[in-house]
């Protein structure tokens, strides 16, 4: 194969990458996206390496040219080896400028300036004054505020099992690029949203995704997916004290696969879990479980005053508010959900219970001001969306 004809086959390779491994998908596209991330940033710098070569090269071989004396045969056939290098300078020139430009642009499409994307959704939660909501992705933190979407200061960690608490957040996951942190974090909390993180338990141990603390408590709670350290067998275990002590729950009555957990604001023994079989509530730290409620819920929330919030399958995608002691449940109004595209994670502020987000598993992020009585959407398909001011819409 010549050097022409391999440099055309990789160009077109560029060309012809589907257009689909530039778009935002599922958690399982995840690795797809990032790859796709390094080969654009490696793409450029080789292209634009390539072109500065085959610039130099070029005309480096024209100066040459000029000098080569062609009346004799030994300068006839040098002239020859020029022009060869000549040619394949030209193509390099060429094809390296014409890649440089095809994955500039995708870079830009991919990266709009000002744009909040979301590899994934691991979580959700407001502050404690209830002005700014976080919401945890592969890549990091991103925070709404003002209407506004940015991305959070600190390092870009994919953190799991998040929970926001009245002075910060606790976590599990996995260190972002370039951390000198170790990988998985075990159990972590900060206090200044992620500038800072304090390891508590587990550090390089295990990632938990199955967690939830209390919101004013901190009493944290997790599902252990292995024998490890401190914990001798898989299950339900809470810590009373950032850790320092953990017990375990025979979660006795639970039935079906664990989606969601949500632990209640103030009263450590009170923790519920979501599956497939319904919502299960226990007063015991998880020793004893009772359903309050049977359809197949994907998200629980606790609200601040204690009542439960949680997002079901039945015959359509509904969100629902649930007194835990007399079972009732009120049905909040939610824009139209199909398909797979339940409901992920839920918050409510702690400073207005009237005012209530969502995300979905495809990603699109919903927030209410009035209960449900009307909705506004934060982000479609992982895409962030600002909402206008008052001044803007007039």
């Amino acid at each position: 194969m010549t050097l022409k004809t391999l440099l055309t086959f990789l160009i077109i390779s560029l060309f012809t990458i589907p257009v689909s491994a530039f778009a935002h998908g599922t958690e399982a596209e995840h690795q797809q996206e990032v790859v796709t991330n390094m080969f654009l940033t490696y793409g450029i710098v080789i292209s634009a390496v390539l072109l500065v070569v085959g610039i130099v090269v070029l005309l480096t071989v024209k100066s040459r040219l000029k000098t080569v004396n062609v009346k004799k045969q030994e300068g006839r056939t040098k002239r020859d080896k020029l022009n060869s290098w000549l040619k394949v300078s030209q193509w390099v020139s060429l094809l390296s400028l014409i890649s440089f430009i095809i994955l500039g642009a995708f870079a830009l499409l991919n990266e709009k300036e000002d744009e909040v994307k979301f590899m994934d959704i691991h979580g959700l939660g407001f502050t404690n004054e209830g002005s700014e909501i976080y919401v945890p992705a592969h890549d990091g933190l991103k925070v709404f505020q003002d209407g506004k979407w940015r991305i959070s200061e600190g390092e870009r960690n994919d953190y799991m099992g998040f929970s926001m608490v009245d002075n910060g957040f606790y976590s599990s996951g996995h260190p972002g690029k370039g951390s000198s942190l170790k990988n998985p974090f075990g159990v972590i909390k900060s206090t200044d949203f992620g500038k800072n993180l304090e390891t508590l338990d587990f550090y390089g141990e295990i990632d938990f995704h199955g967690m939830a603390v209390g919101y004013k408590s901190h009493t944290i709670y997790v599902i252990n997916p292995q024998a490890n350290s401190r914990m001798d067998d898989t299950g339900l275990y809470y810590s009373t004290d950032d850790t320092k002590t953990w017990n375990k729950g025979k979660m006795d009555g639970l039935d079906g696969q664990l989606s969601s957990i949500a632990v209640h604001p103030t009263e450590e023994e009170i923790i519920a879990l979501g599956t497939n079989e319904g919502i299960f509530v226990s007063k015991d730290f998880g020793q004893s479980f009772k359903k309050v409620s049977d359809s197949p819920t994907t998200a629980i929330s606790f609200s601040i005053k204690g009542e439960l919030f949680a997002g079901s399958i039945s015959n359509e995608i509904t969100l629902s508010k649930i007194d835990i002691e007399t079972k009732e449940q009120t049905m909040i109004s939610i824009p139209p959900l199909s398909g797979e595209n339940a409901i992920g994670y839920i918050a409510v502020n702690p400073q207005n219970e009237k005012q209530i987000i969502f995300t979905t598993f495809e990603k699109d992020i919903y927030i209410t001001e009035d209960n449900g009585g009307t909705w506004s959407q934060l982000a479609k398909k992982g895409v962030g969306i600002a909402l206008k001011s008052d001044a803007e819409e007039e």
